[in-house]
This record gives C-alpha cells, sequence and structure tokens, in this order.
C-alpha cells in the first residue's frame, strides 16, 4: 500500500508539474492532496514497517514527539486541503464569473500557507500539554507510530485537560471542514440538479462524484479510528491499531485511483 501511495501521488505531483495546461487551482489542490498523502505515508510506514520486521524498538521521547507533531499536522492538512477543493469546486460551478478573479495563484500560495499555519498552531499546543505531563507507568506504546492519546496515556497525572484539547481542536478543525465541505456540494448538486442539461449534471456528478469517495474515505475512518480511541474503552487494542493504520494508509492509496 505504501509503494501504491507513493508511486500514485508521485504520479500526480509530476503530471500536474509537467503539463502548464493543468497550472490551474483545481489541479494545484489535487497537487497538494497528492504532497500531503505521500509525507503522511512516509512519516508512519517505514516505522511500522521496522516493527513488523524486528519487532518493537526503541525510539526516543524527542524522536516520538516528532512524529505525533507531523502525523497529526499532516492529518489536519489534508482535512483542510479537500475543504479547498471544495470550495474550488464551489466557486466554479455556482460562481463561475468570480472563479478567476477569486481563485489567482496569490490566493492559492495564501491558501496553502494559511492550511500549513494553522496546522502548526494547532498541534504545537497539543505537543506543549504532552511536554507538561510527568511519565511514571512505563515507556512503552502499545502502537505502531506516536499518536496524541497514546503518549498522554503513558503519564501519570490528569490527561483530562489532554483529552479535552484534543476532542475540541478535532472539533474546530477537521469536524467543521467537514461541515463547510457538506455545505458546499449540497450547494453545488442544488445549482445543478434544476439545469435542464443532461451533459452539464453528469459532468458534475462526475468529477463531484471522484470528490466525494475521497472526501468519505478519509472521514469515515478517520472520525470511527478518533471516537474509538477517546470512547471505546471496551474496543480490543489490535482493532484500535488496525484502524489508525488504516485511515492514515487508505486515503493516501485510493486518492489517487479516484482523482487521476
Amino acid at each position: 500500500m505504501y509503494l501504491l501511495a507513493v508511486i500514485g501521488n508521485g504520479l500526480v505531483m509530476a503530471v500536474v508539474a509537467w503539463d502548464k495546461n493543468l497550472h490551474k487551482s483545481m489541479y494545484l489542490f489535487l497537487a497538494m492532496l497528492a504532497l500531503n498523502d505521500v509525507l503522511l505515508c512516509t512519516v508512519t510506514v517505514p516505522k511500522m514497517l521496522l516493527i513488523f520486521w524486528q519487532g518493537p524498538s526503541p525510539s526516543t521521547f524527542p524522536a516520538c514527539l516528532t512524529q505525533m507533531f507531523f502525523v497529526h499536522a499532516l492529518f489536519m492538512s489534508e482535512s483542510a486541503v479537500l475543504l479547498a477543493m471544495a470550495f474550488d469546486c464551489y466557486v466554479a460551478i455556482c460562481a463561475p464569473l468570480h472563479y478567476a478573479t477569486l481563485l489567482t495563484g496569490s490566493c492559492i500560495t495564501k491558501v496553502a500557507l494559511i492550511l500549513v499555519a494553522r496546522s502548526v498552531a494547532v498541534v504545537t499546543r497539543g505537543v506543549l500539554l504532552i511536554l507538561c505531563l510527568h511519565f511514571c507507568q512505563g515507556d512503552v506504546i502499545r502502537h505502531t507510530y506516536c499518536e496524541n492519546m497514546g503518549i498522554a496515556k503513558l503519564a501519570c497525572n490528569s490527561i483530562a485537560l489532554n483529552s479535552i484539547y484534543g476532542l475540541t481542536a478535532a472539533f474546530l478543525t477537521t469536524r467543521l471542514d467537514f461541515v463547510f465541505i457538506s455545505l458546499s456540494y449540497w450547494a453545488i448538486l442544488r445549482t445543478v440538479f434544476p439545469l435542464p442539461f443532461r451533459e452539464a449534471q453528469t459532468k458534475t456528478l462526475g468529477t463531484c462524484g471522484a470528490h466525494i469517495c475521497v472526501i468519505l474515505i478519509f472521514y469515515i475512518l478517520a472520525f470511527f479510528s478518533f471516537f474509538t480511541h477517546h470512547f471505546g474503552n471496551n474496543v480490543p487494542s489490535h482493532v484500535l491499531i488496525l484502524l489508525a493504520n488504516l485511515y492514515l494508509l487508505m486515503p493516501p492509496t485510493m486518492n489517487p485511483l479516484f482523482m487521476g
């Protein structure tokens, strides 16, 4: 899956970079998504494969925090890029006369910088909360990669603040992104379906259908994994680990197939 994700997303980025006709907002956002997918896989999969090959391997606390930072930051960036793609679709279909003036090169650059800044700001606060904890319950994380609650559960003092912040940050970022994405596609479908032109409807459904498949794979796996980690106290640990691995591996692998 890792090789498929890297090769597929690498091809997407190469095609967009090579063909100047594709230097438009829709394809640039697609290239951003592909880059994010490659980085997300690369941050987690090599260590995961090492664990499967050699068994549990040691990792320093700074290295674990670094991996946690990039896993969560890239996950939030992926959600934000999907939101940007939904907005791009919305403007192209619902306000086509303003498309060229709204989604300029400088606008896309600013959007990319805002997405990165949001992810870094939110995840940095989570890392600082981890650094405030005192650890006395061993140093073994029963997971294939370092993630926020997995590290926090090793602490001997209360992790209520970490849990509350994690839930709040998730709601104000990825969950809110999902709401705005849903509203965008609802507005698109509401605009297109009353049109008498079957060709326009088919073309829109083809484009939106691919986007919706990517969005559903990403958010269904992510939400299910997130809520089972926070509230599924009776869920076996191997199921939690499988879900956490799937939501990081499945979207990068499937995205090039749907969006290509």
